[in-house]
């Protein structure tokens, strides 16, 4: 066992996450292919309080990025939606390992809905085959109520059970409304589509995972997936790759222990000292506890707290700011005013260089959710508001 500063951890995982330098994965709708290969999944989310999360992630990777690429890339049949630990983009090669899943559900195992009447899912199926892709709106909800979001219509709950079973495959959206078609229709003809056991299962987390981040806990490797046979066998692949010399296991000085790619150890890393303004579902911060370990940063999305329990806001963005986590801003982004409200602010640093470059991503994160300007509202640091306005201002004006 190897020790390792969290210093190293940090830049090792930035610097796989495309992080640690502008636009590492080139630029355009290729850039975008290659950072979800890179990252393994981005997720998707329907939180729109700023861009969503998946164009999101992207784009804090690729500048260039546009809300179409991701749909381009689904036509083109180079990724696919499915569910990672939540839904989300995956590359079209990973499709035979969301086969378990997709079998497990169609033998029985539960999901959101259960008791789907088997003749509507016959009727839905039937239609699609013999119409071609269609959406949830394109079935005529019959009943004379609907409680809410969630009270989700009989014929999209059938399209919903027919996807995650994998009968159906999501080939482009309305907005966000899905439009699916026959999986028999979209998967392109040269898909593996091999059933993998439990051992390629777990070889295939532990290479995603490692390829992402540069290094793992054993936990992490399965992240909100369930299963003891599973867990074991990750665990006997991580100690397979440490025999033949592909992982090394190493600890923090405060006694972490991870297992890390060995030909990453004596890489040197260079970090700017660039402001970027993550998502709380980016593949960076997702896993809270990670979060905690490598980068001593207690992070957690506040849209599920109780309001009267919130100490950031309601979308509170992680700053990441060269190699280091150093604040939270919660924003608002209001389409008819085009108006990005920072409503929160808070941070570790004040530097002139972290206010400059905050302003700087500030005026990009607002271009980036068509916005036209930017009003600083709260701020921890009332100094620090004053001085990033000015930054604002000038940068509007110069």
């Amino acid at each position: 066992m190897q020790e390792i500063s969290t210093t190293k951890l940090r830049k090792i995982a930035l610097s796989k996450q495309g992080l640690l330098s502008a636009n590492s994965f080139g630029s355009g709708v290729s850039a975008v292919e290659c950072a979800i290969k890179q990252l393994g999944y981005v997720q998707i989310d329907t939180i729109s309080v700023v861009e969503r999360a998946h164009h999101h992630v992207v784009w804090s990777r690729v500048s260039s990025y546009r809300a179409d690429h991701l749909a381009t890339l689904v036509s083109q049949k180079k990724i696919f939606e499915y569910w990672f630990h939540a839904a989300a983009f995956l590359p079209i090669e990973d499709f035979r390992f969301a086969l378990p899943r997709m079998q497990a559900i169609k033998a029985g195992e539960k999901h959101w809905f259960e008791n789907i009447d088997k003749k509507l899912i016959r009727y839905v199926h039937r239609r699609i085959e013999n119409e071609g892709p269609l959406l949830a709106r394109d079935f005529t909800d019959t009943r004379q109520t609907n409680t809410g979001w969630w009270d989700w219509k009989p014929a999209k709950q059938a399209l919903e059970k027919l996807f995650m079973q994998g009968d159906l495959m999501v080939v482009g959206r309305e907005g966000f409304q899905k439009r699916y078609d026959l999986t028999e229709r979209v998967l392109p003809a040269a898909t593996d589509t091999r059933l993998p056991g439990i051992d390629e299962q777990a070889q295939h987390l532990v290479d995603t995972t490692i390829r992402a981040h540069g290094f793992s806990g054993l936990k992490s490797f399965s992240y909100l997936r369930k299963g003891k046979e599973l867990r074991s066998a990750i665990k006997q692949c991580v100690q397979a790759n440490i025999e033949q010399g592909k992982l090394i296991e190493v600890h923090t000085p405060s006694g972490d222990l991870f297992y890390c790619d060995v030909n990453l150890l004596e890489k040197k890393f260079r970090a700017g000292k660039q402001v970027r303004l993550l998502s709380p579902f980016d593949n960076l911060v997702i896993q809270r506890e990670r979060c905690r370990q490598v980068f001593d940063f207690d992070y957690q999305i506040e849209c599920y707290v109780p309001a009267a329990k919130r100490q950031f806001g309601y979308f509170c963005l992680p700053i990441l700011f060269g190699d280091n986590l150093v604040g939270r801003m919660d924003c608002k982004a209001d389409r008819k005013s085009r108006t990005l409200h920072v409503k929160y602010l808070q941070h570790s640093v004040d530097s002139e260089q972290f206010v400059q470059s905050l302003g700087k991503s500030l005026l990009e994160f607002m271009k980036f959710n068509a916005c036209d300007s930017v009003l600083v509202e709260h701020a921890l640091n009332p100094g620090l508001k004053r001085r990033l306005q000015k930054v604002l201002k000038d940068s509007k004006t110069g």
